[in-house]
Order: C-alpha cells, then structure tokens, then sequence
C-alpha cells in the first residue's frame, strides 16, 4: 500500500473495509431483492415483476467495463463517483413512490443503479486490493463479509419492513439518507493511496464501445417490458438472459486459453486495446483450465442447498420460525465464520486451510440430509407423526442453521481470499470481476435445476446428492497452481 501522496488524514483500514462492503451489500439487496418486493406490493403483473431478474444482468456482465476503472482514474474516485450517483438514483425512486404512474420511470431508474451498483462493487473490490498489503487483504476478508452481510439484513429486514408498514417513501428515504451518510464518510476520510491513470474525462472518446452498447440495448429492453405492467409476458419474463451471459463469459474464456500465447503476443503491439488486454491477462496463466473448472465448481454444493433451504422451512411447517432463526442464529454465525476464516487464513495461508475449510463447508449439505430425513423422511412435505413446532425440531434446526452459516463464512473467506490472489498486473478490478463473474454461472443453473429435483428425490436425497456436486472442487484443488495463488494468504 502507497502512503497518501497528500498526507491527509484517513479512517483506518478495519474501519473503512467495513463501511465500503456495507456500502456495496445495501444497493445489492435493495435491487435484486427489495425491488421486486415493491413492485408486486405495488400491484405489478407477476409477469412483469419477473423481470426484474434483468437487473442481475449488469453484476454478470461487470466484466466488460471493469478494465476502464482500472486504467482510467483511480478505485477511489470510480467508488465514489458511482456512490454519489447512488445516492442520488435512490432518492428520486424515493420522491417517485408515491405516484403510481412512475412506476415505469422507477423501473428504469432501477436498471441504471444496478449498472451503477455493479461497477461500484468493482471499484470497491479494486480499491480493497490497491489499498491494502497481501497480509491486510486476509485479515481484513472478515470484517468485509460482516459488514456485506449486516447490510444485506438490514435491507431485507429494516427497509422492507418500513416500506410494508409505514411506507416506500420513508423505506427508499432512509435507504437514501445511509448511503448518503457512507458517501459524506468515503469523501472525507477514505485513504488516498493510488497511482491515478489517464484521466477519467478522456474516457468519454470511448463511450460508444462494445459494453455500452449493450447497456443501451438493455435498458431498451427493460424500459420496454416494464412500461407494460399488466402485460402477459411469461416467456419474456423466463428468458434465462443472465445465465446466457455467464455461459459466454465461460465458453469464451475456455476458447481463448489454447490461443493465449498468439493473443498476447498480438495484443502487446496494440497497447491501447484495453479490454483485449485485461482478458487475456486474467488467462495468460499456468494451468488456467484448472483454475476456470475450480471458481465454477467451489459453490456449487452451496448454491443447490441454499436455494432450498427457505422451501424446507415451509415444507416442513416452520415457516413463522425462518426469519428470527436466520437472523438471531445465522447472522452471528456467519459473521464468526467468516472472521475466523480470515484470521487462520492470515495466520496459516491458505493452501493449508483451504481442504479443511471447503470440507467444513460441505458437509453442510449432509447435516440438511439429516435434519431433512428427520422432519420429511423421504418426502417434501411433512410426516405424520412429526411436530415441527416442537422444541426439539426447532433446537435442531437452529443447531444446523448455525453450522451452515458458521461453515459458509469460512467458505467466502477461502473464495474471496482465492479470488484476491488471482489479480495481478494493472487489472485487478477486472480479474475479480472476471473471477465473480464466473462463480456466477454455477449459482444461476445449480439453482434452477434444484426445485426438479426436490420433486423427484425429496429433499433429504436432494441434500446428499448436492454434497456430491461439492466434491469436484475439493478434487481439484491439488492440481491448483499454488505457487502463483499462495502468495495471497
């Protein structure tokens, strides 16, 4: 880490790590999760609040434009810029609530966060690994998972919970007033601590390329689907267009790596081909297949089990239990988990915590087996003779939920601590958005197939067979090139 070139006075590291990734985990949950909330509460078509699986787009797609945060300006005032814009895109949704005519315009005003968003998160990511030393990176992953997971809950949980109650202008206000409070603290107080590159004015000479182009043909798209709220659109509103873009991003990555030599030695005549170079960077490395099969596979497990996991609170009649249990048991534990995996990782490395942490991870999805067969047996609805309000089976679900969120946490700090090893050169905000995008893929389709095979197997097979997807990863992980990776703990 540079030293502040203007001597100013900063906020340290554990306490702007924290305010940066709650910063990032607020917009997260307020778009993805909170918007849909709001727009069937408001009376959308189902059909048309389906489409709000559009804004996931832009976090998929980040890849495209995250090579410009890196070359042009610093993270800093990338982070900052797209703060601001935040602030002020979420406090026009506020004024905008109270009419119902604006619910298009929201609409729309909802897919430019989310691009917003989505390169604030880069910019956020690309400030934490310029900001900080290798060693700092790991101490601090936990505090970076706490701070993202507090926010998301109280997105959920808060500002749904004023906006069901009380009102949207007052939800979207306060949601407003907390990222504005975060943007007066980042101005004032975030360090100054990197090289600026060209200016971020000469990034205007190449605003008509590929990745705004089709920002444009997004928003075009979404503006058109939501302007007709009670359409009847379910094709339009199934398209899997995210998990199509993740394919891409992964097809196109497994294609070039054969050609990666060729490529280079062509893209280094062309300096100025900025996202050719970023690419083939992220692949110009030993053993790149390995590494491609291994970010895919890590969560796999973890993605089919969560997306199932609220259906088995329902199922199995402890629903009015799901919300106080995953935040009075869940929450604390992940955020233990996730401080503790920093920590050993910090103190260990991470090729030696990696095996034990992914297995901890893991076994998880054999624990839900468990507590699935005793509340389901080999069903997907509850049994005779079982009391899902009984004590027992509440004590039990709450020891699982424990151990999942406390084994989850040491997982995302071996993901993100994996990732972070992974940037190098001048587009480490690339290379992590590369890398996330990629993880992504698994999730999209690990949770979409999971709701058949319920169905077919019931959840307790469903479980066992998810633990079986999570072993690719840990298979692979000797065939890892760890003498380029293992610097990062």
């Amino acid at each position: 880490m540079t030293k502040d070139p203007a001597a100013r006075k900063s906020a340290p590291p554990l306490l702007w790590a924290f305010s940066t990734y709650f910063a990032e985990g607020l917009p997260y949950i307020l778009i993805r999760s909170l918007s849909t909330f709001f727009f069937r509460a408001s009376g959308v078509s189902l059909e048309a609040t389906g489409l709000t699986s559009l804004y996931g787009l832009p976090w998929i797609v980040k890849f495209l434009w995250a090579p410009y945060l890196d070359c042009f300006g610093t993270k800093r005032s990338w982070l900052l810029i797209t703060q601001g814009l935040l602030v002020c895109f979420f406090g026009l949704i506020t004024l905008l609530t109270s009419w119902s005519w604006a619910l298009p315009v929201i609409a729309l005003l909802f897919f430019l966060a989310a691009i917003l968003a989505a390169s604030h998160d880069t910019a956020i990511d690309g400030f934490y690994l310029e900001a900080l030393t290798i060693e700092e990176q790991a101490r601090y992953v936990g505090y970076r998972v706490m701070a993202y997971r507090i926010a998301m809950m109280f997105g959920s949980g808060v500002i749904v919970t004023i906006g069901s109650r009380i009102g949207w202008l007052w939800a979207f206000g306060l949601a407003s007033l907390v990222l504005g409070l975060l943007f007066v603290f980042h101005l004032s107080l975030l360090p100054r601590c990197e090289q600026a590159g060209e200016s971020i004015r000469q990034l205007v000479a190449r605003i008509f390329t590929l990745p705004f182009v089709l920002v444009t043909v997004l928003v075009s798209l979404t503006v058109a689907a939501f302007t007709i709220r009670y359409g009847n659109s379910p094709q339009l509103a199934a398209f899997p267009f995210s998990n199509l873009v993740g394919l891409l991003l992964l097809f196109s990555l497994l294609l070039l790596v054969p050609l990666r030599t060729r490529l280079m030695a062509g893209i280094r005549k062309r300096p100025d081909s900025i996202f050719a170079r970023s690419f083939l960077s992220f692949i110009d490395r030993d053993r790149i297949t390995v590494i491609i099969l291994f970010i895919i596979c890590l969560r796999v497990g973890e993605f089919m089990l969560s997306s199932m996991v609220g259906p088995l609170f329902i199922d199995a009649g402890l629903k009015e239990h799901y919300g106080w249990i995953s935040g009075a048991v869940g929450l604390p534990c992940s955020i233990v988990g996730a401080m503790a995996g920093g920590w050993l990782i910090a103190r260990k490395g991470l090729r030696k915590v990696i095996w034990p942490f992914l297995l901890a991870q893991n076994l998880t999805n054999l624990v839900y087996m468990l507590l699935a067969f005793h509340l389901l047996g080999y069903g997907t609805r509850i049994i005779g003779g079982v009391a899902a309000d009984a004590a027992t089976n509440i004590l039990l679900t709450c020891g699982v939920v424990a151990f999942d969120n406390l084994a989850g946490g040491l997982g995302t700090a071996v993901l993100m601590t994996f990732l972070m090893g992974l940037c190098k050169g001048d587009f480490k905000a690339a290379h992590y958005a590369i890398g996330t995008g990629l993880m992504s893929v698994a999730g999209v389709y690990a949770g979409s197939f999971s709701g058949f095979l319920v169905e077919w197997f019931g959840y307790a097979l469903f479980f066992g067979l998810s633990f079986v997807f999570s072993l690719p990863a840990m298979a692979l992980i000797s065939f890892l090139p760890w003498q380029e990776v293992e610097d990062a703990a």
